[in-house]
């Protein structure tokens, strides 16, 4: 089985993200919106929901008329496909090269590959300026943009929000905590400033880990995290390495698990 998180820019309009969804079907596990950053990340199942869903994406959203904090390339801006129980890397990266040929040719979406030929920091950095698409036309789409697809482990997205509403500060504590397995941002986010995250390798640096890397720098630099937020869904064996006393605090629970979500499929 594979699971697919499909990043889309939109996370205002609740009517235009409620019939985005409803493309997946059964197929969908979780949908987490944020306004601020203009975005919500929508945990999927299979090939066939990533593809109804991206579809109707483009159906209903204009990057031309986007604004957020967080960078993006496209209305359907990053579609990672990721091997879960009973599939492999070599499934995810086929079902990978098998959407971005599909959303190119169906859609005219250039589409940029990341995964064992380059991160998608990287295609961020490079999209049309030095890195030319992998599938599609050599421009965007008036309106859908480009797309990044993805084929990669398991990670945790994770944001530790600061009691102290200064951007400057928490790009400095981004850059202090960042490190191989950890990925970090400094956003501001509406009136609240974040230390926003990727957990690449949550099975060696977890989200309690994460979380106090982030609390010891901003002690250093005179603030304190506020509060922590799980974006989407985590691997059971990643919550169940953090003590359950800390699950509250960090933003964890059981029904937030891909495994949890899965058991309860329609």
């Amino acid at each position: 089985m594979l699971e697919c998180v499909i990043n889309l820019s939109e996370g205002r309009d609740a009517g235009r993200l409620a019939r985005i969804a409803a493309a997946a079907g059964g197929d969908l596990l979780d949908v987490h919106e944020d306004p601020h950053h203009h975005r919500a990340v929508l945990t999927l199942v299979g090939e066939a929901a990533p593809r109804a869903v991206a579809a109707a994406a483009v159906r209903e959203l204009d990057l031309t008329a986007h604004d957020g904090v967080h960078p993006r390339i496209g209305v359907v801006d990053v579609v990672p496909f990721v091997a879960l129980e009973g599939s492999n890397q070599v499934d995810a990266l086929a079902a990978r090269d098998a959407f971005a040929r599909w959303f190119a040719a169906e859609h005219g979406v250039p589409c940029f590959l990341y995964g064992p030929e380059r991160t998608l920091p990287e295609v961020r950095r490079g999209a049309f300026a030095g890195l030319a698409p992998d599938t599609g036309p050599d421009r965007p789409h008036p309106t859908a943009g480009a797309c990044a697809v993805g084929a990669r482990p398991l990670l945790v997205a994770y944001n530790a929000w600061l009691d102290r509403d200064d951007v400057g500060a928490a790009r400095a504590i981004a850059a202090a905590v960042r490190r191989p397995g950890l990925r970090t941002l400094g956003l501001q986010v509406g009136e609240r400033v974040q230390v926003s995250m990727n957990l690449v390798e949550p099975e060696r640096l977890g989200p309690a880990t994460a979380y106090d890397l982030v609390a010891e720098a901003a002690l250093a630099a005179g603030c304190a995290v506020a509060g922590a937020e799980l974006v989407g869904l985590v691997p059971r064996g990643v919550l169940h390495a953090v003590p359950r006393a800390r699950w509250s605090e960090l933003d964890l629970d059981e029904d937030r698990t891909i495994e949890a979500r899965l058991g309860g499929r329609r």
